[in-house]
C-alpha cells in the first residue's frame, strides 16, 4: 500500500511541476517574441506602411444572438476601425429580443435586393439590409442556427479577402486591423492570425471606444483579468513561438476567406467552433502539403465583457472544456503524429494530458492528499512539495504574467491597477483555481454524456460594466445587485473557505 501511495504521490508532483514549469518556459519564450513584435510594429509605423493600400481588404463578421444590451456600442466600435478597405457584416441569428429592432432603428437599415450564394451550408437568410448612414455596414437577418452557422453565413456574404470574426459584445481598438494585417503582409503563406482579448470590465467607454483602461473591481472579474493575461498574452504567444498555435479566441481572430472555404466553414456540431477551426486548418493544410502559417500577435487588442457572476462563468468554462474535448477527439489522429511536427508531438499531447484530462488528475490529487491527511500518513517531504507544486508555482506563474505584461506592453496606466492584478494573481490560487478545475471536470463529463450546451451568457451591457456612466440610482442598484449576488452564490465562498482550511491543514501538517 505504501509503495502504491509513493507512486501516486510522485505522479501528482510530476504533473504539477511539469504543467507549471512548461508554462514558465512559454512565458520566457513569449517575452522574447513580444519584444520582437514590438520592434516590427515600430518599423511598419516609421516607414509609413500603415498608410499604404498594400494590406488585404477585410470583412468583419459579427454573429449576434439576443445581444440587445451590447450590439449598438459594439457595431459602433467596429465602424470606427481605422483601415483603408473593410466592411462590417452583422448576422442576427434568429434573436428573440430587441437586437434586430435596435439595429434597424439606430443604423437606419433598409432591405437590399441581394442574393448571397451558399458557398458554405447555412440556415436560410430572411433578409439582407444596408445602412443609410454607413455604406460599409451589412446586416443579415437569418433563421436560428448556431454561432457557427451565423459565422458561415458571414463568410458567404463576405466580399473581402480576409474575414475577421468578432463577438457581438466585443470592442476593437481603432488600429487593430492594421496591426493584424502586418502578419499577412510579412508572410504570404499566413492564413490566420489571432490577437489579444482583454477584459473591458472596469474600463470607461465612450461612443464605442475604450476611453480609460482600468482593472475590474470585483473579485471574480479581477481573477479573470489575470487568467486572460496568462492564457492569451503568454500562453498563446509562447505556443506561436513553437509554431504550434492551437487555440485562437472566437471573440477575435482573422482568417483568409479562402482558407475558411477550403475546410468547409465552421463546424456546427460543437460549442467550441473556434478551437475546432484552428485544429482543422492545421490538419487540412498539412495533409494537402500546402505551405501555411497560423500566427498570434500580442499588440492587436479586442476588449470583451467577461462574466460577472459565478453561474455564468461556470457555464462558460464548462463549454470551453466541452469544445476542447470535441476538437481533440475529432482530430485525434494528429496527436503524437510526427507529420505534424511540434504541434503533433508536443503541443497536442500537452493539451491532451494537462488541459483535457488535467481536471481529473487535479481533483483526484486533492482528494488523495485529503485522505492521506485525514489518516495521518502524510510524509513531510511530500507535503512541502505538494504545497509548492499546487500553490506556490501557480502564484509565481500568475505574478510573472502580470509583471511581464507591465514590462512589455504596459496597457494599465496606473500602478494601482497593477497591484490589484498582483493581488488577484495570489488569491486566484487559494480556492478559485481548485473550483475552476471542478468546473472543467464537469464540462469533460458532460461531453462524455453527450450533453454539450451553450448555456446563457448574462450580459450587463457596455453602459453598465464600465465606470463613468453611473448615476446615483444606478450605483445603488449595483450595490444591491452585488450584495444579492454574494448571497445567491454562497456555496462558492464556502468552497473557497474550505479549500483554504485544507491548505492551512497542509501547512500545519508540515
Amino acid at each position: 500500500m505504501s509503495d502504491l501511495l509513493e507512486v501516486l504521490n510522485f505522479g501528482i508532483l510530476l504533473y504539477f511541476f511539469s504543467i507549471n514549469g512548461f508554462y514558465l518556459f512559454l512565458l520566457g519564450l513569449s517575452l522574447v517574441k513580444i519584444r520582437t513584435q514590438s520592434k516590427l510594429m515600430k518599423t511598419f509605423r516609421l516607414t509609413g506602411q500603415y498608410e499604404t493600400d498594400q494590406y488585404k481588404s477585410t470583412s468583419i463578421i459579427v454573429p449576434a444572438y439576443n445581444e440587445e444590451e451590447n450590439i449598438i456600442s459594439s457595431v459602433q466600435s467596429l465602424l470606427q476601425v481605422q483601415f483603408h478597405d473593410f466592411e462590417v457584416i452583422v448576422i442576427n441569428d434568429g434573436s428573440s429580443d430587441q437586437t434586430m429592432k435596435r439595429l434597424k432603428e439606430h443604423f437606419e437599415l433598409f432591405e437590399l435586393d441581394r442574393v448571397i450564394p451558399k458557398v458554405i451550408e447555412q440556415q436560410p437568410n430572411k433578409a439582407v439590409y444596408g445602412s443609410e448612414t454607413f455604406d460599409n455596414l451589412i446586416v443579415i437577418d437569418k433563421q436560428r442556427g448556431s454561432k457557427a452557422d451565423a459565422l458561415n453565413a458571414g463568410i458567404n456574404a463576405a466580399r473581402k479577402e480576409l474575414v475577421c470574426s468578432v463577438d457581438s459584445d466585443s470592442l476593437l481598438e481603432p488600429d487593430v486591423l492594421n496591426k493584424l494585417s502586418i502578419a499577412f503582409s510579412a508572410d504570404e503563406n499566413t492564413i490566420a492570425v489571432g490577437g489579444i482579448v482583454r477584459l473591458a470590465n472596469g474600463c470607461e467607454i465612450e461612443n464605442g471606444r475604450i476611453k480609460q483602461i482600468s482593472t475590474p473591481r470585483t473579485f471574480l472579474e479581477v481573477i479573470q483579468a489575470v487568467e486572460y493575461l496568462r492564457a492569451y498574452l503568454f500562453g498563446r504567444v509562447g505556443f506561436d513561438t513553437l509554431n504550434g498555435l492551437f487555440i485562437m479566441s472566437g471573440a477575435f481572430s482573422i482568417f483568409t476567406r479562402e482558407s475558411l472555404i477550403n475546410v468547409g466553414g465552421y463546424d456546427k456540431e460543437t460549442v467550441g467552433e473556434d478551437v475546432e477551426m484552428v485544429q482543422r486548418l492545421h490538419r487540412w493544410y498539412r495533409e494537402n502539403d500546402i505551405p501555411y502559417n497560423i500566427k498570434f500577435m500580442s499588440h492587436p487588442v479586442c476588449w470583451t465583457e467577461a462574466p460577472t457572476d459565478w453561474d455564468t462563468l461556470q457555464e462558460q468554462r464548462q463549454r470551453w472544456q466541452q469544445g476542447l474535448a470535441y476538437s481533440m477527439f475529432k482530430h485525434k489522429s494528429m496527436i503524437f503524429n510526427p507529420k505534424h511536427n511540434l504541434l503533433g508531438m508536443v503541443v497536442l499531447p500537452f493539451f491532451l494530458i494537462f488541459e483535457l484530462f488535467g481536471p481529473i488528475i487535479e481533483i483526484g490529487s486533492y482528494l488523495l492528499f485529503a485522505v492521506q491527511l485525514f489518516l495521518g500518513i502524510v510524509y513531510f517531504e511530500f507535503a512541502v512539495l505538494f504545497l509548492i507544486a499546487t500553490v506556490l508555482l501557480g502564484i509565481i506563474l500568475s505574478i510573472s504574467s502580470v509583471l511581464a505584461e507591465e514590462y512589455t506592453l504596459r496597457k494599465y496606466p496606473r500602478i494601482g491597477d497593477v497591484f490589484i492584478l498582483l493581488g488577484g494573481a495570489i488569491v486566484e490560487n487559494l480556492g478559485y483555481r481548485q473550483i475552476h478545475s471542478w468546473w472543467r471536470l464537469q464540462g469533460l463529463l458532460s461531453y462524455f454524456r453527450g450533453t454539450m450546451e451553450w448555456g446563457v451568457m448574462q450580459r450587463k451591457g457596455h453602459d453598465r460594466i464600465y465606470k463613468g456612466h453611473k448615476n446615483e440610482f444606478a450605483s445603488q442598484r449595483e450595490g444591491i445587485h452585488k450584495a444579492w449576488d454574494f448571497i445567491v452564490h454562497w456555496r462558492y465562498w464556502i468552497a473557497i473557505g474550505l479549500i483554504n482550511v485544507f491548505l492551512i491543514a497542509i501547512i500545519m501538517a508540515i
